[in-house]
């Protein structure tokens, strides 16, 4: 069956052409099976990893890409130019179709099986079956320091990642340089890129580059298995050497990796705030009306899963953009009462009532006048179950102030915002039954969707979306819509 999908530029600012943003019914319909469409941007600004990918159902398991972003002509690094550059991009992979995969899950209410397996640069490795002929190998010779950029392209999972013996210092992430820093495991969500140096000064031979599940989640089921590529010094025939990979639940490993980025030079961080937004993140249960049949209702106590930001389960339209219906003026595709803050206040990763996990439905958005300066604290629950979810913003980067445990406190919590020298990110990961505060400033006009990266969770609602006016100014404003923009 022919699938219709929009890609997009993930990470990508597009100022001022959030027509080639690609979301589908978020900035464009989807592109029709045998049609076309052309994307076109400016890069400014930004330097490093990013990468595209579908953005449509589940065909991002499979469509996606890397996007590498040199220094410009007479310009260097921020660090002794490497001798070599690599590109490690972790992917999912389903022994079935994932559009079946996922459409099943719908039609049942369930959640969906999870991978067969993860890949490293579309293999699997040598701990699969049948795959290690195909096992990628990147050859090294002894002294070289390579630049690795790796992408976490997984569909819903975030994942640890090593190289045996090798210790990585972190240069950049998501196309911005970072104060350096060293590590020898790294933890990504889904959407995140990371840049990392790494001197080949071990002895001759044959190290694997290994990746597995970061699973906080508790009993939730996961991929448990672990994908591998190889390290090769020139002229090295030996075994392998397998590195040690945190346990699955090492929360402790992915915080102290996480809360270890500095931005490399001092930015400007906005310190007076427009908008002080409250938003709380998580899963949720939908009851099913009477006399459904089970077969529908396949979530615990037959129900189905949800998922919502304060409360409102996003929905997306089906028949044009929110874009192209605000460009226009349309009536009836969204409304713009999505709450700055969750309806109720309630203990968010304690033992949340019942009469809590059933969200609203809506097309519910939040307008910004340009120029707005917006702080965000992003508030996980334990509705359901509580998760790491790694949260991405369209059309912006973002400063993080600060990530921390249980309820967000502005009294005692505030005191830990770092305006010195915070990371600049496009994905931030939410802590399991924790929060994040990000700052950012609405310069940029269009319409901006706000989701968890794991793709599961959108479909279930996990989203918002951000509509920025134009500016004053002429570079201020959304350019005219393409002549090629697909067509509902």
């Amino acid at each position: 069956m022919l699938q219709t999908k929009p890609d997009i530029m993930h990470g990508v600012r597009q100022l001022t052409t959030a027509w080639a943003d690609g979301p589908e019914f978020i900035t464009q319909c989807p592109i029709r099976p045998g049609g076309s469409y052309t994307y076109r941007f400016t890069i400014s600004g930004q330097q490093g990893t990013l990468w595209w990918h579908a953005h449509s159902s589940w065909l991002r398991a499979t469509v996606y890409g890397a996007i590498i972003i040199h220094p410009q002509e007479g310009y260097s690094y921020p660090f002794p130019k490497p001798h070599r550059e690599s590109l490690i991009i972790l992917g999912e992979w389903w022994d079935a179709n994932p559009i079946d995969v996922i459409r099943e899950a719908t039609r049942t209410g369930a959640a969906p099986n999870v991978s067969d397996a993860y890949t490293i640069n579309g293999q699997p490795g040598d701990l699969y079956k049948c795959s290690s002929k195909d096992t990628v190998k990147v050859p090294v010779n002894p002294g070289e320091t390579s630049l690795i950029r790796v992408i976490n392209a997984a569909l819903n999972q975030q994942l640890f990642f090593t190289i045996a013996n090798h210790k990585l210092t972190v240069v950049g992430a998501d196309a911005s340089y970072v104060k350096p820093f060293t590590t020898k495991v790294l933890m990504l969500g889904p959407g995140q890129t990371t840049d990392v140096l790494m001197k080949a000064d071990q002895r001759t031979g044959r190290y694997y580059f290994a990746a597995r599940a970061y699973a906080s989640s508790q009993g939730a089921p996961f991929d448990n298995t672990t994908t591998t590529a190889i390290l090769e010094y020139k002229s090295a025939t030996s075994k392998p050497i397998m590195p040690s990979l945190p346990a699955y639940n090492d929360t402790a490993t992915a915080t102290a990796f996480t809360t270890s980025f500095r931005s490399l030079r001092k930015p400007i961080v906005p310190t007076e705030i427009d908008h002080n937004l409250f938003i709380t993140m998580g899963l949720g249960i939908n009851q099913c009306p009477p006399k459904t049949r089970a077969r529908n209702c396949q979530a615990p106590n037959g129900t189905r899963f949800t998922a919502s930001m304060n409360n409102v389960s996003f929905v997306l339209p089906s028949n044009i953009s929110i874009l192209q219906a605000y460009r226009q003026g349309i009536p009836g595709v969204f409304t713009t009462d999505f709450p700055a803050k969750p309806p109720v206040t309630f203990d968010y990763t304690g033992n949340v009532s019942r009469s809590l996990w059933q969200p609203t439905r809506g097309t519910k958005v939040y307008k910004l006048k340009y120029g707005s300066r917006v702080q965000i604290v992003l508030q996980g629950t334990n509705i359901f179950t509580a998760e790491n979810h790694p949260i991405h913003l369209h059309g912006y980067d973002f400063y993080i102030l600060a990530e921390g445990f249980g309820n967000f406190n502005p009294k005692t919590d505030t005191a830990k915002f770092n305006l010195v020298d915070p990371p600049l990110r496009n994905t931030v990961s939410l802590p399991v039954k924790g929060w994040a505060v990000i700052r950012f400033v609405a310069d940029n006009p269009g319409t901006w969707i706000m989701h968890c990266h794991l793709d599961v969770h959108i479909g279930w609602g996990l989203a918002t979306v951000f509509v920025v006016e134009d500016g004053p100014g002429p570079m201020q404003k959304l350019e005219q819509p393409p002549p090629d923009l697909p067509v509902c």
